[in-house]
């Protein structure tokens, strides 16, 4: 992902303007068990629905897994708009943009690598991931994979230095 086009100080308390990196920093740092993820979406109906994520930061862009059965992954295949919202050290995030099913092996499979190395035992396997467990509501294997493309991004310190800001990509 490339800097951002508009960069908007949106806090009210007069604290300065926080750069991207530090909402980048937050994204790319290693998975913690404090770190909390939600993926919003859209139901056919429109009405919201929200579901926990375990996603990944790979090459400046999230990614996530959903089995095809579950409320995410039908609602993305009808819609890809959709919010990530992300607790995170220091800074909470709002990410909004789209989703697209991603099946590039080499993509794929660094995934699953990073998954592996925060010891979740994810495969490849064909077009998806695969392994011996998943998070209760997950469902099961296969785990199709997502990447998340963000074209706005609100960001409020949670720590000093303070401040609320919002990107533009």
């Amino acid at each position: 992902m490339s800097e951002p086009r508009e960069t908007k100080n949106i806090d009210r308390y007069g604290d300065p303007e926080m750069p991207w990196s530090r909402a980048e920093q937050a994204l790319s740092a290693p998975p913690a068990k404090e770190n909390t993820y939600f993926l919003g979406t859209c139901r056919a109906d429109g009405t919201p629905h929200s579901a926990g994520i375990g996603p990944q930061w790979l090459d400046g862009l999230l990614y996530f897994t959903s089995n095809p059965t579950t409320r995410k992954s039908r609602d993305l295949a009808v819609n890809p708009r959709c919010t990530i919202s992300a607790r995170l050290p220091g800074i909470d995030l709002v990410l909004d943009g789209s989703a697209e099913r991603m099946t590039d092996a080499g993509t794929l499979e660094r995934l699953a690598q990073g998954y592996r190395d925060g010891g979740w035992p994810a495969q490849v396997e064909g077009d998806a991931l695969t392994a011996p467990y998943s998070a209760p509501s997950a469902g099961p294997p296969p785990w199709q994979v997502f990447r998340f493309t963000f074209h706005q991004v609100v960001g409020v310190a949670t720590e000093e230095p303070y401040g609320a800001t919002r990107w533009r990509f």
